[in-house]
């Protein structure tokens, strides 16, 4: 930008300024999501290769004059319009929770201190800066108390960097410790972030193991549909011997059950639904992967405060050390806590407690951070003073570090409020450290933290409570919701480096304390070095480095914006028993899509080996000089065929309740059970058709009932498909499942429909021969899916599920 005004000084913009600005058009203009617009949402479902190809079939049959056989071109219709309208509810369910969860930075104008929108920043405004603050916008800095930036989220420079006053901080970027304001120097689209974001972050469909094994389908799909295709086109046209109109019509029956019209629909619906469904509970899923992969976890590592416990204390005890006075100490804490610029939960604490402050003027200040584990106030005459962690502070062999041993092991929280011999800011602080005092503080643990673990262990995802506190209060906090191991919590300072060893104790261990931000993320590396898949939950600034790492992060919505902006999932209600439903609804939807997989890739199989056996019967009848055979059915039949054995079934089975865990190899398995099936189901058909063909002079009576011959067949196996696909059984799926079976018998028996969808199996002997035939293909594909259970540990899947329960 063109334009570079100065800042007015420590107190920022005034209203004029900020307001000329924003004539100029100097804000942060960056849109708060990539997300697709409503325009090229309604694009990106209307414009797909599947309804290309329908369409150009649909165009072919209606040329024909034959309308009633176009039905199936209500897919195109039905494929874009439910697309649309499930991605724009998903798309304004995200827009709305991001406007909840994104940072809001501190703005000083005009001397005040306010928070904005990050859109509202301009060219110029001072942003205030403490722990946990991401930066929102490029900047120079203009005051510095120790403050000191990560900016590993944008050039892999995992230590934090100093920021004195005149040092640049670029957006995307978060303050570690310290505190200070810096000057906004690029905004909008000119700023650091904002440049790779408008590269990086373009919306985008999953890219999972779901997604990319339902390319791989597609793929093979497609390889057999070509030679399938041009096979139908070759027989119905030139081998059949029938006239150009029933030609067509059979070529288009043969070519539609190919298309898996469904497959990508009904996975677009289940993520949609899934977005929706979860934004209701206040839990935004940044990255839809997320939902996928949260449902693949074996392994939750869990911060203790925060997380299992509630993140705001109270101060139960102050227990006076050394001699100390009461006064002396309470004016000292009572100091600390109303200098702290961005105090944390104990310090909040403390300050509600202790109001009454005296008029000391600090001068020199240490911010607490998770690495050293005190912060500290020099007060000139009235000393210099420590508050942080005892096990850190004192000399573990002291009777005073017994004493906060003992209080921590009872699940309190204990800091040690301590006297140093030299200036806070010194470099060599702490310094000899004189105890004055041990601070008990509260904390509450969230009364759905039990009943959340123990649904991760009857769902056997292990449960690691890795935390900055002392060991000794983390496993009492663990002992107390009887996570096992609890109660022999480990102190992080005594792992070890090697990340073998360390994953050999991470396997057998459960609980840690005074874990440090690069152990976090180490911790959550050698999990992964064991093939274990780890989500990690946090809320502070010490959790970035293990959420940025892990296989799914997990941010609480009243944590540190950097939290929540490396995040893939951010629980807006600030609720640890809001993971449970996200990992449902994972387990939901790749559940789900496996089933409908097997039933969308059992029709394009047997549609491409009755098209194939059809055609090379045809061939054949050229070479061998017997008659020529067309195609078994109209397109009214392909049509309904699909109805009631896959289409308003595998709508319903994607909505449905699925707690089975997710696990790899979703291709291998739904090739291993779809292919079989698929090729019973031709092949039945087939044979059906050929029992019932009256060959190519047959009369229109005896080519309807050689069509519902083998419609027949091929009705009966599907269906069994369908009803093996559906197991376990609970109540909801025998009523689909009889329910669908009940509306074939409509469609077969009642006059007006059996006119209308030309079906005709008034002849005893062919209707018979295709109930034999049919039944054989049952207990064909019934055989082939318990074998292949049985080779692969899947009986569970064949048994029926306890009443009431789910699949």
């Amino acid at each position: 930008m063109s334009i570079t005004v100065q800042a007015s000084g420590a107190t920022g913009l005034t209203a004029a300024e900020v307001e000329q600005r924003r004539r100029d058009g100097l804000t942060n203009d960056v849109p708060d999501r990539a997300s697709r617009s409503v325009r090229e949402i309604v694009r990106a479902n209307v414009f797909t290769r599947i309804n290309a190809i329908l369409g150009v079939l649909f165009v072919l049959v209606l040329s024909t004059g034959s309308i009633i056989d176009g039905m199936f071109g209500l897919l195109i219709v039905a494929n874009s319009a439910v697309g649309i309208i499930q991605e724009i509810r998903a798309k304004r369910t995200l827009d709305q929770l991001a406007i909840v969860s994104q940072a809001r930075p501190t703005v000083r104008r005009e001397g005040v201190a306010q928070e904005v929108a990050p859109k509202d920043v301009v060219l110029d405004d001072l942003i205030e800066l403490g722990p946990g603050d991401q930066i929102v916008v490029d900047g120079v800095v203009e005051e510095s108390a120790l403050l000191e930036i990560d900016e590993s989220l944008l050039t892999g420079e995992a230590d934090p960097i100093d920021k004195a006053v005149g040092a640049e901080v670029m957006s995307g970027s978060y303050v570690v410790s310290g505190s200070g304001a810096y000057r906004a120097t690029k905004v909008g689209r000119d700023a650091y972030a904002a440049k790779l974001a408008e590269e990086a972050s373009k919306f985008t469909l999953v890219h999972s193991e779901l997604r990319s094994g339902i390319d791989k389908i597609l793929k093979f799909i497609t390889y057999l549909l070509i030679p399938a295709g041009l096979l139908s086109i070759y027989n119905q046209l030139f081998s059949s011997g029938e006239s150009w109109r029933p030609a067509v019509t059979g070529m288009v029956a043969a070519l539609v059950p190919m298309v898996p019209e469904g497959l990508v629909l009904m996975t677009s619906i289940a993520f949609a639904v899934g977005v929706v469904r979860l934004g209701r509970r206040q839990c935004l899923v940044q990255e839809l992967p997320a939902i996928e992969g949260l449902a693949r976890v074996d392994v939750v590592c869990a911060d203790k405060t925060g997380t299992l416990t509630e993140n705001g204390m109270r101060l139960s005890d102050i227990k006076i050390l050394d001699g100390f006075d009461d006064g002396a100490v309470r004016r000292a804490l009572a100091a600390m806590a109303g200098d702290d610029p961005r105090p944390n939960a104990s310090v909040q604490a403390i300050a509600e407690e202790l109001t009454d402050r005296p008029e000391w003027q600090h001068t020199a200040v240490a911010p607490f951070s998770s690495a050293k584990k005190w912060s500290g106030f020099s007060y000139g005459e009235h000393g210099d003073w420590l508050l942080g962690a005892p096990d850190v502070l004192l000399d573990p062999e002291s009777e005073d570090a017994r004493m906060a041993e003992e209080l921590g092991s009872s699940g309190l929280r204990v800091l040690l409020l301590a006297q140093s011999d030299r200036p806070v800011d010194a470099s060599d602080a702490p310094g000899t450290v004189r105890p004055a005092a041990l601070v008990v503080l509260e904390q509450k643990i969230r009364p759905d933290a039990r009943a959340t673990l123990d649904y991760f262990a009857d769902q056997d995802v292990s449960i690691k409570v890795i935390s900055g506190d002392n060991a000794v209060s983390v496993g009492a906090v663990a002992s107390s919701l009887d996570l096992p191991g609890g109660e022999h919590a480990v102190d992080a300072r005594r792992l070890p480096e090697d990340p073998e060893q360390l994953a050999d104790v991470l396997e057998h261990e459960t609980t840690f304390g005074r874990v440090r931000p690069d152990q976090k993320r180490a911790m959550v590396g050698a999990l992964q070095s064991r093939g274990h898949t780890v989500a990690m939950t946090g809320d502070g600034v010490n959790d970035v480095l293990a959420l940025k790492d892990s296989d799914i992060g997990v941010a609480m919505g009243a944590g540190s914006p950097a939290t929540r902006a490396v995040a893939q999932i951010v629980l807006l209600d600030n609720k640890f028993a809001t993971l449970p439903y996200v990992v449902g609804e994972g387990r939901r939807v790749i559940g789900n899509i496996e089933r409908v997989s097997n039933l969308f890739l059992t029709k394009t199989v047997y549609s491409v080996l009755l098209a194939f056996l059809v055609g090379v019967a045809g061939i054949g009848s050229q070479i061998f000089d017997y008659e020529p055979i067309g195609y078994p059915f109209l397109p009214r039949h392909v049509t309904i065929a699909a109805w009631f054995t896959i289409g308003i079934p595998a709508f319903i089975l994607s909505l449905a309740p699925n707690n089975e865990r997710a696990r790899t190899g979703f291709v291998s398995r739904v090739m291993r059970l779809a292919i079989p099936s698929g090729v019973v189901i031709g092949v039945a058909t087939f044979v059906a058709y050929l029992i019932a063909y009256a060959g190519p002079d047959a009369t229109e009576t005896q080519k309807e009932q050689a069509g519902t011959t083998a419609l027949i067949t091929l009705i009966m196996i599907a269906m069994w498909v369908l009803a093996i696909v559906a197991r376990p059984y609970v109540w909801w799926k025998v009523v689909l499942i009889v329910a669908s079976m009940a509306a074939y018998v409509v469609l077969f028996t009642v006059p007006f429909t059996r006119e209308f969808f030309k079906l005709d199996p008034s002849n005893e002997a062919l209707t018979t021969a295709a109930f034999v035939c049919g039944a054989v293909g049952i207990v064909l594909v019934e055989a082939i899916w318990w074998i292949s259970a049985a080779l692969h540990g899947e009986q569970r899947r064949l048994i029926p599920a306890s009443p009431g329960g789910s699949a």
